[in-house]
């Protein structure tokens, strides 16, 4: 679903990523590693167009994308969930979820009741507005809004970040099920070593933003994989 050769990404003259290659495929989980500050966030905005990559060529789905802005990516089928969510406060949980209408057709203006099975708190607050909302439950209010655009590809920036562990739970269920309908490709950035362990079919390691180690998570050892993404 996705391919990524050569991407390269700039802030200002610094240049944070370095000739970056990688795919993550229908299906499966591709969980991009590292320590703090090693481009994986800067990553993730270069594919959903939040920023724009110096270089490289990002295909989706067969297609070069080209560059164009974030909001035509997401109507191309990439659901972004930024670290931070970045929910809309003083709206409801029913009004956050319906932004992701305008990636839509008219005839699709409306919310499956499939995303209030994966959430259903979400469902008992849809009239809360999202600032009232814990963090757990505006993380669920995320991702619930980027499916609500029916992504072929779904970026998670850190979506254990500041949650409780019940809630943590709740989301690995989540994208697991996601994975194993088989229709996008899931691309995981997280800290959280043995969430994303448990949740990885491709491990991606980034070092001072490049790729040091692509591989299938059944193809490498526990620890060394602890041992790569912890210097």
């Amino acid at each position: 679903m996705l391919k990524i050769e050569n991407l390269t990404l700039h802030y200002g003259n610094s240049q944070i990523l370095h000739d970056v290659s990688m795919t993550a495929d229908l299906g499966a989980v591709t969980c991009v590693m590292g320590t703090n500050g090693v481009g994986k966030t800067s990553l993730l905005k270069a594919i959903s167009g939040t920023h724009p990559r110096s270089g490289g060529t990002v295909v989706l789905d067969g297609q070069d994308v080209g560059h164009p802005p974030a909001y035509d990516l997401a109507k191309m089928g990439v659901g972004y969930v930024p670290q931070g969510r970045d929910i809309f406060p003083l709206m409801t949980v029913r009004e956050n979820l319906q932004t992701g209408f305008a990636c839509l057709p008219k005839s699709e203006h409306f919310i499956p009741d499939d995303i209030f099975d994966l959430f259903p708190v979400l469902k008992k607050m849809e009239n809360r507005r999202g600032g009232d909302l814990s963090g757990g439950q505006q993380q669920q209010l995320a991702i619930a809004r980027a499916l609500i655009t029916k992504p072929k590809l779904l970026l998670l920036d850190e979506p254990t970040e500041g949650i409780q562990p019940n809630i943590i739970q709740q989301i690995g269920e989540v994208i697991r099920l996601l994975r194993d309908r088989g229709t996008l490709a899931i691309v995981l950035v997280e800290q959280y070593f043995d969430f994303a362990v448990e949740l990885a079919d491709q491990v991606v390691v980034l070092r001072r933003g490049a790729v040091i180690e692509n591989v299938a998570k059944r193809d490498v050892d526990r620890a060394q994989l602890l041992s790569l993404v912890s210097v």
